[in-house]
């Protein structure tokens, strides 16, 4: 199956569904509008809140698309390492029933389960979404506060290993959601899950986000020849702030481990990469005329050099 590793769930809880989106300034109103306006998406369409818009606006993009799934994201709040909530530092949360729920009734959707595993109830959650149909777990560990190599947290990787769950994990910088702990965008902090045996998905090729984020690129490729069960997408990838990671990741044996992901609702478009001289001025004319972001990130990964392989990786791990 062709597939998109890589998209978030959002709401602001007009539907009465547990999950929310805090917009608590200048920056996160005007960043919603850039997002909305991108993606063609209107929270006031028919009057519906952004719940119902959001989750209509995707099931149509994906059916319009050449895509046969993606991978939803739920996401869990950061804790504390004594396993209390940081509701505070929590941008937007998406409970692990509103992405299960939706891939019930549209099975395009493949649910991605997000557990923090400082919960006391960790493995036990970990154990129920797995039979409830979750494929894979979803971390940001410097924006959960995980410090993914910390020995206490190996019973809950090898659960993991056990349920035949991948884990895909936030590495490099992050502007998005607050960062915690700016340590935990070095992917070397999968290296506990790794030696339990886990297939680790290391998100956005550990690149850097900001200007003054670090820049983690190599070290993970170093890694891949140590662990082959270590993966990497190229999710969000066509932007303004990531393009630079790509160039890394084309390398031939570098490639074979790509997944490709969109990161949608962040918008994607070619002007960073066609600035980089990575895309040629007539495929970023094209790339704009594509209304579609799922399908217009698609056509960006390909006119870059990210062969048919990175669309179908994911649901060849997930079996």
């Amino acid at each position: 199956m062709k597939m998109d590793g890589h998209v978030h769930l959002i709401g602001d809880g007009s539907s009465g569904r547990n999950r929310w989106l805090r917009r608590s300034g200048l920056f996160d109103r005007l960043t919603e509008f850039f997002f909305t306006r991108q993606n063609g998406l209107s929270s006031r369409k028919s009057g519906a809140g952004l719940d119902q818009a959001y989750e209509n606006h995707l099931i149509e993009l994906v059916k319009d698309s050449s895509l046969d799934s993606v991978l939803l994201l739920a996401m869990d709040y950061p804790h504390d390492p004594d396993g209390c909530k940081i509701k505070h530092k929590c941008k937007f949360f998406v409970s692990n029933d509103c992405v299960l729920e939706l891939a019930k009734k549209y099975p395009f959707f493949v649910p991605a389960c997000s557990i923090h595993p400082a919960r006391k109830d960790a493995i036990e959650e970990l154990e129920r979404c797995a039979q409830a149909g979750a494929k894979v777990l979803k971390l940001l560990p410097n924006c959960h506060n995980v410090n993914c190599s910390n020995p206490r947290y190996r019973p809950f990787w090898e659960a993991m290993v056990r349920l035949n769950l991948p884990l895909l994990s936030h590495t490099g910088g992050e502007f998005s959601v607050p960062v915690l702990n700016e340590r935990y965008a070095d992917p070397r902090i999968l290296r506990l899950p790794l030696e339990t045996g886990a297939t680790v998905i290391a998100a956005h090729g550990a690149g850097k986000s900001g200007i003054f984020d670090r820049d983690y690129t190599q070290e993970l490729i170093g890694m891949m020849q140590s662990f082959p069960r270590l993966f990497t997408d190229n999710s969000a990838l066509a932007s303004p702030n990531r393009w630079r990671t790509i160039p890394a990741l084309l390398q031939p044996k570098v490639q074979t481990r790509v997944i490709h992901g969109s990161d949608f609702p962040v918008p994607c478009g070619g002007f960073g990469p066609w600035a980089g001289k990575l895309l040629s001025f007539s495929d970023y004319r094209i790339s704009r005329s594509i209304k579609n972001p799922l399908e217009r990130d698609i056509f960006l990964k390909r006119s870059m050099g990210f062969g048919e392989s990175t669309f179908f990786l994911l649901s060849k791990l997930l079996g």
